[in-house]
């Protein structure tokens, strides 16, 4: 396998050398996990132009980072399905750890591989250096890649660049960087202890997101405990605006409930509705599912209350059939006057339930009731505005303009064991 991928980075960089010339290497080597390289040269000077290490993914793309001799980044993509056209700009939509898109054109280079100049976009290197996870739209394809190796990929080709400069070709070697081992925040057990109950293993950093409602005029904003738990920096932004930092205020785990707060107002706040929903009623959920992977916009869906009581006839949940998915969590559910009557909570595991009963459910999904809403927010003495009387019913697209002024998508970096073990959809 290492031959095969070093063959493919060396094919790769054959186009993807800053002067677009022929290439030579790998000279030395760079070996992290899957990546695979080393330096390069101009095929018909011999001169040094580059250091490169390359992935190939089970999506069947082919990953490239490459730095030039002269300090400029790029990466590369290859794909044995694309038919490019050489000199014809390519748009990519890049996207890391579910954050706003980067919307840039690379350059085919050849019938199957695509180069992306990160020099002159300096929030695009950063991204991509601070980036555990990153997706790739492209040629109507989403593309996903683990960036959690590049914290030691990236020095590692930087490194490859300083040594051949200082020492050449010659004395090229292993160009990897060991990753400095994390400081211990506590003395060593002794050899062959047992951990301590105190200190359990971390897990890694990883994002995640979900959706959150402004529900108060200082800035509180409501969303699932599930959401934040375990998350470190929090941020919230409105469709179209820059993020802000949230204050985690209070938590209620029992009922999935989490109370944050900016430093300033929004505009603009949900409106609780005062009377309870009946089963049939009309409901419209409206959250980030899939954030990265789909629309950086919110979702619409609609459906119906299904039943007053959720699983095992929990009465603090509705069932509706609205569409939920992955990072709806948190998000308003609103009826057919666009006021507050659930916050969505879950989706029905649909693999463990056809693996008990042998049928596959659908369009069964949760969302907690205004009552339990009502309860954390009063005894975390928060004002809040409920509907004063029965409003005229509006256009689900009215509904949705009406939302953006208090739907928020919630991001933020929690260790992967909480993350795990709270994701409930």
């Amino acid at each position: 396998m290492r031959l095969a991928i070093s063959a493919v980075v060396a094919a790769a960089c054959v186009l993807l050398s800053a002067t677009f010339s022929h290439a030579r290497g790998p000279y030395g080597s760079i070996s992290i996990g899957n990546w695979r390289g080393g330096a390069y040269t101009d095929d018909n000077s011999g001169v040094f132009t580059h250091c490169a290490a390359g992935a190939s993914y089970q999506s069947g793309i082919y990953f490239l980072v490459l730095v030039g001799a002269n300090g400029n980044w790029r990466l590369g993509f290859s794909h044995q399905s694309w038919r490019l056209t050489p000199g014809e700009a390519f748009p990519l939509a890049l996207t890391f750890d579910g954050q706003q898109p980067f919307n840039v054109y690379g350059m085919p280079i050849g019938a199957q591989l695509v180069a992306v100049d990160m020099s002159p976009n300096s929030s695009l290197i950063n991204q991509f250096r601070k980036a555990r996870v990153m997706t790739a739209f492209a040629q109507g394809q989403l593309f996903q890649f683990n960036l959690n190796q590049t914290a030691q990929l990236l020095p590692s080709l930087v490194n490859c660049v300083a040594s051949v400069k200082k020492n050449g070709l010659a004395n090229a070697g292993e160009f990897a960087v060991a990753l400095p081992k994390p400081t211990a925040s506590a003395p060593a057990a002794p050899s062959g202890a047992a951990p301590s109950a105190a200190t359990p293993r971390q897990g890694k950093a990883v994002g995640q997101t979900g959706t959150g409602i402004v529900i108060s005029s200082n800035g509180h904003v409501v969303t699932n405990h599930h959401v934040v738990h375990g998350c470190g920096e929090i941020t919230g932004n409105l469709t179209g605006e820059a993020p802000v930092k949230l204050r985690l205020v209070s938590s209620d785990e029992t009922n999935d409930l989490a109370l944050l707060q900016a430093p300033t107002p929004f505009k603009e706040a949900a409106v609780i509705r005062e009377n309870s929903v009946q089963t049939g009623d009309a409901v419209i959920a409206i959250g980030f599912p899939f954030h990265g992977l789909l629309t950086s916009d919110f979702t619409v869906t609609t459906g119906i209350v299904s039943s007053l009581s959720g699983i095992f006839n929990d009465t603090r949940h509705l069932q509706i059939s609205a569409a939920v998915q992955p990072g709806n969590s948190g998000g308003p559910l609103l009826d057919s006057t666009g006021a507050l009557v659930g916050v969505v909570a879950a989706k029905l595991n649909a693999l463990k339930v056809a693996r008990a009963t042998g049928n596959i459910p659908e369009n069964i999904n949760f969302a907690i009731k205004t009552g339990a809403l009502r309860d954390f927010l009063d005894n975390s003495v928060v004002m809040y505005r409920v509907t004063e009387r029965r409003e005229m019913k509006k256009e689900t697209a009215e509904i949705a303009k009406s939302a953006r002024g208090f739907t928020l998508l919630i991001s933020c970096t929690a260790n992967e064991q909480n993350a795990n073990a709270s994701a409930k959809k």
